[in-house]
């Protein structure tokens, strides 16, 4: 057995306390504890303390150590339980005292992945432009089980999801104008696609989406496009000059009838 000679308060932090103890060779320091832990296990000056006590006393204070952290932690915005875990775990504490921290902060409801994944996915309608499905990834990468993914993934309705993707559509075609038509609405399915909306929606929204050219912007996108082809087959002249041109302007996405109208206005077709 020990006895406590002495209980002081820490200067750095007052809610932290240090215990001095005689353990039959005068007085020595011996751990800290959190202002918690203190009230509850009643330690005072002349207290007798075996060492299963001492152990368990840490052990709580351990507890409350990371308790803290973890609160401090969620104070900056809402956290998954497996963001609490991940960032305990990196701090290099063990896992049965994370285990004790997550149950107590999921029993006064500062955890609750429903809630989290719903607010998640709010916020990410309310001020991104990304699709369904990547909010989906992204949420399972913060460790939220399937069911309530789905749940909270119900809020973002098709139309939501439909404008969305016609706003980034048309955004991205008004940035493509020297490419063609063909090619411009291939890179905003697969730029839609990347931001994570489903076939379905992004169907609609480009058939929604102002896609269509003006014959005389494709004509000045062929013109762009055909300057640049033309430097690359400078080299090359008649019939060869010509296929090669045909065939590097139709992969850049133009009809046959537009290459052959280019080619005649440069007149080299």
């Amino acid at each position: 057995m020990a006895v406590i000679t002495k209980i002081t308060t820490q200067q750095k932090n007052t809610d932290r306390f240090n215990i001095f103890m005689d353990y039959g060779k005068g007085e020595e320091y011996a751990f800290s504890v959190d202002s918690a832990v203190l009230i509850r296990f009643e330690l005072k000056k002349g207290m007798e303390i075996d060492e299963f006590s001492i152990l368990e006393i840490q052990f709580q204070d351990d507890i409350r150590k990371a308790y803290n952290r973890a609160v401090n932690y969620l104070a900056r915005r809402m956290r998954s339980e497996k963001e609490i875990k991940d960032y305990l775990a990196q701090k290099e504490i063990e896992e049965p005292i994370i285990k004790e921290v997550i149950h107590k902060l999921a029993a006064q409801k500062y955890i609750n992945d429903e809630e989290y994944a719903l607010s998640f996915v709010r916020t990410q309608i309310n001020t991104t432009d990304k699709g369904p499905d990547l909010i989906r990834m992204e949420l399972k990468e913060r460790g939220i089980n399937e069911g309530i993914i789905k749940h909270a993934i119900a809020v973002y309705s098709v139309e939501n999801q439909v404008e969305k993707a016609i706003k980034v559509a048309e955004k991205l075609i008004k940035k493509s104008s020297k490419e063609s038509q063909r090619i411009v609405k291939q890179k905003a399915e697969q730029f839609l696609l990347r931001k994570g909306y489903p076939f379905d929606v992004i169907h609609l929204a480009l058939t929604e989406a102002n896609t269509d050219k003006e014959q005389d912007e494709e004509m000045e996108a062929i013109r762009y496009q055909g300057e640049k082809t033309q430097r690359k087959y400078s080299n090359f002249t008649g019939f060869e000059y010509s296929q090669k041109m045909k065939q590097a302007l139709f992969r850049k996405g133009f009809s046959m009838d537009l290459i052959e109208k280019y080619l005649e206005e440069v007149g080299k077709s």
